[in-house]
This record gives structure tokens, sequence and C-alpha cells, in this order.
């Protein structure tokens, strides 16, 4: 792999290390300078001439200065003429902003990737889109893992002969049937309407849930406003246990604390898509790492081999 090239933005320089660990390539340099104005510079600090370029920055907070650093690394590679520039996007933020729910409203999830093909993106490498629906308004290829992989290999370490994989909404439900199938245990959804974007109402269940130990599946956790919905709907459906699992785990505004807070959980998992801080961690909190599967990705699309192959369900 002597013509890769890997660079990490600011946003998540220790999954980016990782990364390289397992692919055994040197994480090269990135130099960021912020003028008097608050415009920003980047620097690619090794040769990109001809060689296959992947960028490594979630979309984590704060969003838009971490998604301009992205914009202007592409732009940077494009103008070392690199031969391929793969943006590595472990989490898609505005993969929530996906449709015209209401008039005048922008379609963000559209508009950024455009700007990251305009900007040089040859190729995007994500996971866990929110609405799988964006991965059509890319014009470059891309390529969606999920991280039910590292979840189901967690989960069976437990035993799951009373177990069931709740949903929090029916938008959610396929990836939560493929999980329950994976880890061999049934499946059931909430009935969620959403009222504002920490304000949300769960009205009904729809499976069996009483007396079971409960593995409540979602793409991310951010306020943790939905999970705690739910475990108040679980809690009068009486089952027995809780545990919390999701792909991206934002955890705003003490979300960790609030959820772990609630006697019915006992365990709270996501992976390490974006940047856990130590503000955020606590006792029960286990945080799984999808850098092997990423750099699997990253070293199947250097070789020119199958990435669906490896990470469809």
């Amino acid at each position: 792999m002597h013509e890769i090239a890997v660079f990490s933005g600011s946003a998540h320089p220790e999954l980016a290390a990782k990364i390289c660990a397992y692919l055994g390539v040197p994480i090269w340099p990135v130099r960021t300078q912020r003028f008097a104005n608050d415009c920003l510079e980047v620097q690619l600090q090794a040769n990109c001439r001809e060689r296959d370029v992947f960028l490594i920055q979630p979309l984590v907070p704060p969003v838009q200065e971490n998604l301009v650093e992205l914009l202007l690394m592409l732009d940077a590679a494009r103008g070392a003429s690199a031969a391929r520039t793969t943006a590595v996007i472990p989490h898609y933020s505005y993969a929530r902003s996906d449709k015209k729910d209401m008039p005048r409203v922008s379609v963000g999830g559209r508009l950024v990737a455009d700007l990251l093909a305009t900007a040089g993106a040859s190729r995007v490498l994500t996971m866990t889109l929110h609405s799988p629906q964006v991965h059509g308004f890319f014009s470059v290829p891309v390529d969606h893992l999920h991280a039910l992989r590292e979840l189901t290999t967690h989960f069976r370490e437990y035993d799951l002969d009373n177990a069931v994989v709740v949903s929090p909404d029916l938008g959610n439900a396929k990836p939560a049937a493929a999980f329950a199938k994976m880890v061999g245990v049934p499946v059931a959804a909430g009935a969620k309407q959403r009222f504002a974007d920490d304000k949300v109402a769960i009205s009904s269940i729809i499976g069996d849930v009483e007396g079971r130990d409960v593995i409540v599946l979602d793409d991310e956790i951010a306020k943790g406003s939905t999970v705690i919905e739910l475990v108040e709907r679980l809690r009068e459906r009486h089952a027995r246990s809780i545990r919390v699992a999701c792909t991206h785990g934002l955890f705003t505004d003490g979300a960790t604390e609030r959820i772990g807070e609630l006697p019915e959980v006992t365990e709270i998992v996501c992976t390490d898509t974006v940047p856990i801080g130590r503000d955020k961690r606590r006792d029960g909190l286990t945080v799984l790492s999808v850098a092997p599967a990423l750099a699997e990705a990253i070293r199947r699309i250097h070789n020119g081999e199958s990435v669906s192959a490896l990470f469809n369900t």
C-alpha cells in the first residue's frame, strides 16, 4: 500500500490513528491555520501526486467548522494532483436533512453531498446514514457501511434467550430487524412522532416486550430524548431490563448521565465513529471501535476489491 496517503482532519484524530495502525501505514500531518479574518487555510504535509488519498473527518460538533476543514482538505488534495481522493466520513450528520417537510426548508444532506463532490471528492466512505436515501444524493460513488457486526459480537457475550431488539421508530425498523436476525432474537418497534428536535412522543410499541430483556437499537443518540421516552413506554409494559445501543454516540447535553440514571438501563453501547470525551464517559458506557471495519474498507477500495461483499448483511 505504498501508493496510499492517509490524512486526518481535527475532528477525530484518535480514530484516524487507529485506522492507520490497522492498515500499517503512517498518518500524514495536516497544517490548519486560522487567519485574522477567521478564514481557514489547510495544507496537506505529504506528497499526494498520483497517490490514492484518504481524508478522515467525521462531521461532528462543531459540524460547520469540521465540514469547511474537510472541503479545504479535498481542494488541497485535488490541487496536489492526487490520483483519487476518498472522503472518509464515519458520521455524516447532515443525513438528518433529507427532505422538504416544510415550505422553504433547505435539504442540507443533498447540498453537502454536492459540496463534497465539487471540492474534489472522488469517492465517499461513510457509516450508518440516518436516512439511507441520502446515499442517492451523491454524484460520486459511496460506500455505506454499518456497525451491526461490531454490535452483534458485543451482545452475543450475553444470555439472549429472553431478549428482544426494539427500534425506537418504524424508520429504523429495517436495520433493527437485521440486527435482531444476526443475534437470533425477535424484533419490536415504537410508533414515534417528533414535534421538535428534543420533543418526541412514542404512543405505542408494536411487538412483545413484557418481561423481556430489551436491546434498544438506534442509529444515533444526541440529546437522548427518544431513548428516554422509549424507556418510559417499556417500563409501562414491564420490560425486565434495558440495554441501549447505537452507532453514533453524540451524547449532547448530558445524555449519558440522563439515560444512565434510568434504573432499567444496565448498559449504553456505542461506537467510536465520533469522539467520546471524558465528560461523556461513565460507568456502564461501552465504546466499540469501528477502526478495523473502516481500515478494511479503505484497503479494499485501494486494491479495487468489493466493499459491499464485506459489509452487507
